[in-house]
C-alpha cells in the first residue's frame, strides 16, 4: 500500500500550486483522506481533510479561502489546490489516509502516509 504525493516546487508568493497524492494496493475510497504539512522547524499540522464522500470538508484557519481538498475516488486520488500561495505555506506537504471514513483531526487517527512533497515559497 503506498500514497504517493507529487505537484510541489519552488513558487513566487501569489503563485499556484496543485498537490495530487494517487493511492496503490488497495482503495481508499471508503477513508476519509487529508493533507498534513511540517514547516521548516516546526511540529506538522493539519492542512486540510474530507471525507469518503468528498462532500465534508475541514480547513486550518490559516488556509482556508485559499485552499482547497478534493478527490477522485475513480483515480484513487486526492488533490489540494493552494492559490495565493504566502512565504509561511512553505513546508513539507503530506497526504494521508483516515481509519475511518470521515476526514479526522489528529494525525494519530491516520494510518498510511505518503512520502511528502515540498513546497518552497519565495516572498
Amino acid at each position: 500500500v503506498q500514497l504517493q504525493a507529487s505537484g510541489g516546487g519552488l513558487v513566487q508568493a501569489g503563485a499556484s500550486l496543485r498537490l495530487s497524492c494517487v493511492a496503490s494496493g488497495r482503495t481508499f475510497s471508503n477513508n476519509g483522506m487529508a493533507w498534513f504539512r511540517r514547516p521548516p522547524g516546526q511540529e506538522r499540522e493539519l492542512v486540510a481533510n474530507i471525507d469518503w464522500r468528498g462532500t465534508i470538508k475541514n480547513y486550518a484557519e490559516s488556509v482556508r479561502g485559499r485552499f482547497t481538498i478534493s478527490r477522485d475516488n475513480v483515480k484513487n486520488t486526492i488533490y489540494l489546490e493552494m492559490n495565493n500561495l504566502k512565504s509561511e505555506d512553505t513546508a513539507a506537504y503530506y497526504c494521508a489516509a483516515a481509519r475511518r471514513s470521515i476526514g479526522a483531526m489528529s494525525d494519530s487517527e491516520y494510518n498510511y502516509w505518503g512520502q511528502g512533497t515540498q513546497v518552497t515559497v519565495s516572498s
